[in-house]
């Protein structure tokens, strides 16, 4: 089997250093759509460094760390690429993210599921800078093909949709260069940005990043529920149910009590195709 989850788990973490600026900042939240109307004072804060706070989703891109590629080639783990799936994604906050900053980036295969005809890896990530840790974000990576080799199976995540209508409802179009723009934050993946790849991968056309929705559907949350306070998430995690195009709408439910916001995406123009599931905000 080309992953020996003993082995991978065993593996001594990866640390990089990693730094941003404002610009990092104002440029990804660009690339999830902010600043439109251009002069609303609430996009303001997403898009002019005198007033800028940071997306907590901005972990994700910080740096351009060594994301989930670098974490596939970790020891014990030997995988063809076009077998791989971003499942899911999570990140905890320890406190409110610098505009800019300097941190180590520790990574390492935090855990390997067999789910029968896949394997699941827990790629985990913890940012610290000199005032102390920042974030921890995990990557939740399917490997079609991989699994079956009697495993534990892994915690069930998944939540039930509330059995009434939302406190709220938005939609967020996504523009028709939105993955191009978004990709320059450090995902460079052709997927998003090639046609001809697209159609290898079995796509008409280039599909947004999931992480981009990812990120479009926290800022909906905070802008909407939190008062536009980003300091006020403390966990934010997903799953990834179905692919996005450039040129779609995202219409994102939100059900909000006890400190959590449960969301639920889809696509509207592909009759409410999921897109996000799974989706929950821990807030203060």
């Amino acid at each position: 089997m080309p992953i020996d989850p003993a082995k991978a788990v065993a593996a001594e973490p990866r640390s990089a250093e990693i730094s941003w600026d404002h610009k990092d900042v104002q440029l990804y939240h660009l690339g999830l759509g902010a600043g439109t109307p251009a002069t609303d004072p609430d996009e303001l804060r997403y898009t002019l460094e005198s007033r800028l706070h940071v997306l907590p989703s901005f972990a994700t891109v910080a740096g351009a760390g060594m994301g989930v590629v670098g974490g596939l080639s970790a020891p014990g783990i030997d995988i063809d690429l076009a077998a791989v799936l971003h499942g899911g994604q999570s990140i905890t906050l320890h406190r409110p993210l610098p505009t800019s900053g300097r941190a180590v980036s520790t990574s390492r295969v935090a855990a390997v599921y067999d789910k029968g005809k896949a394997a699941v890896l827990v790629l985990r990530s913890e940012a610290a800078d000199a005032d102390g840790p920042l974030w921890t974000s995990d990557a939740s990576i399917f490997v079609r093909g991989e699994g079956g080799w009697g495993g534990d199976r892994g915690p069930s995540e998944r939540l039930t949709v509330p059995d009434r209508e939302p406190d709220a409802t938005v939609e967020r179009p996504v523009r028709e260069e939105q993955a191009l723009l978004y990709r320059l934050s450090g995902d460079w993946n052709p997927l998003h940005a090639d046609p001809e790849f697209a159609k290898l991968a079995g796509f008409d056309r280039p599909i947004l990043h999931g992480l981009c929705s990812y990120g479009m559907t926290l800022k909906a949350v905070v802008d909407t529920v939190l008062g536009g306070d980003v300091t006020r998430v403390r966990a934010y995690r997903t799953r990834f149910a179905g692919i996005v195009f450039p040129g779609e709408t995202l219409r994102i439910r939100m059900w909000a009590g006890d400190g959590r916001v449960q969301v639920t995406v889809t696509a509207v123009e592909r009759d409410d195709a999921p897109v996000l599931a799974d989706t929950l905000v821990e807030h203060s």
